[in-house]
């Protein structure tokens, strides 16, 4: 079964060099110009699996490995690595950060790993625990990833009630300096209320990103249900009150 992956892994390598040599496309492809459309394919995958569509995760991963032969091809024209350098970096990354399978330490558990990880990030020249958090991030991504890594090295709250007061504290500060007609503070405040609840959500074992994105979906499904009934009788949005969009928007929920 191995041997199959590697032999597909080598026919893909070659058609990929073949395109770089011979289609006019993928000649004209640098560092650059492909950045954008990386970054397209990633929130196409995540798409995908937001809406388990395992046929489109198993397409779009094919897209971002195709990316990922695309740079290696990029550095080993400029000399820089290859792809073979590259997979052996990988690997002894992998086996250096996980001692509790390669070596003595021990780790029992996904959180233990987490930490030792870190901490072996920072032995290994990290100049900050947060220093791998991207600044291109989605501020809700990156909030979390900034929260988790304080955490593995014990800058954290000890339990979620703890974390719920937080929330609750800078909700009134929020409300405080909205009434005061503060509109700069009214904004940070607003961040510190989201960054409070990104962190509750953390202690309540919810992906924040992926909350918000369900219930994006679920807007979108009770809106468009809306639009729809409303266009079947022959009327528009702007021609109804809101208590006659309710009974719509109500039996958009029963359904869904």
């Amino acid at each position: 079964m191995l041997n199959t992956k590697k032999e597909e892994f080598g026919k893909l390598l070659e058609i990929v060099y073949e395109l770089r040599q011979k289609c006019p496309w993928d000649q004209k492809q640098t560092w650059e110009s492909l950045r954008p459309l990386t970054i397209e394919e990633t929130y196409e995958l995540t798409d995908a699996i937001i809406d388990k569509d395992y046929a489109e995760i198993k397409k779009e991963l094919g897209d971002v490995l195709l990316h990922v032969l695309f740079y290696a091809m990029f550095g080993e024209e400029e000399k820089r690595f290859d792809i073979g350098e590259i997979c052996k970096s990988l690997r002894e990354k992998l086996i250096r950060r996980h001692p509790h399978i390669y070596g003595d330490t021990v780790a029992d558990d996904a959180e233990a790993v987490k930490k030792n990880w870190e901490h072996i990030k920072l032995a290994e020249g990290s100049k900050s625990v947060l220093k791998g958090v991207p600044k291109s991030l989605p501020s809700m991504i990156k909030a979390a990833r900034l929260q988790e890594k304080a955490s593995s090295v014990g800058f954290d709250w000890e339990k979620p009630d703890d974390v719920w007061n937080k929330v609750i504290e800078e909700l009134g500060e929020l409300k405080e300096v909205h009434e005061q007609g503060d509109s700069q503070k009214t904004e940070e405040e607003f961040g510190d209320l989201i960054f409070s609840l990104i962190n509750y959500a953390r202690f309540i074992n919810v992906n924040p990103d992926n909350a918000l994105e369900r219930t994006n979906q679920k807007f979108i499904y009770r809106f468009q249900y809306l639009e729809e009934q409303v266009k079947k009788q022959g009327k528009e949005l702007k021609d109804l009150t809101l208590a006659e969009m309710d009974v719509y928007w109500d039996e958009a929920k029963k359904s869904r």
